[in-house]
């Protein structure tokens, strides 16, 4: 299976204070991806709206980026992922936008609740 994941989707899941250091959460939720990627053998894409800087990166995890941060531009580039992959149904992506839910779905993939998510990979 491989995952897909609404980055600010997950982020603002909990309101842990992140808006006060959104690259710092950035960077946290690569981390955390980073830990149960590698624990679990899982294959994980994490989209944000647009490039960081400095540039978040990993040797575990893919960090993609839209090629502009616009609205609703991390949730076209999950789509276009999906529907660019040749298993679309071996893909969960991971959010709680209904309308992207809908979009990823309608392309063939299965969707996670981002908060659920969110606990999982904070335990690791």
């Amino acid at each position: 299976m491989r995952w897909i994941v609404d980055a600010m989707n997950v982020i603002g899941s909990k309101p842990d204070g992140w808006w006060k250091d959104r690259r710092g959460a950035m960077a946290g939720l690569v981390e955390r991806l980073e830990r149960w990627a590698s624990a679990g053998g899982h294959p994980v894409t994490v989209v944000f709206e647009g490039p960081t800087t400095p540039p978040i990166e990993s040797s575990a995890v893919e960090v993609r980026h839209a090629p502009r941060a616009t609205t609703n531009s991390a949730d076209d580039e999950i789509v276009r992922l999906v529907e660019a992959s040749p298993w679309p149904g071996e893909i969960t992506v991971v959010t709680s936008d209904s309308g992207l839910a809908a979009r990823v779905r309608a392309a063939g993939a299965v969707v996670q609740p981002a908060a659920g998510f969110r606990r999982v990979i904070d335990s690791f």
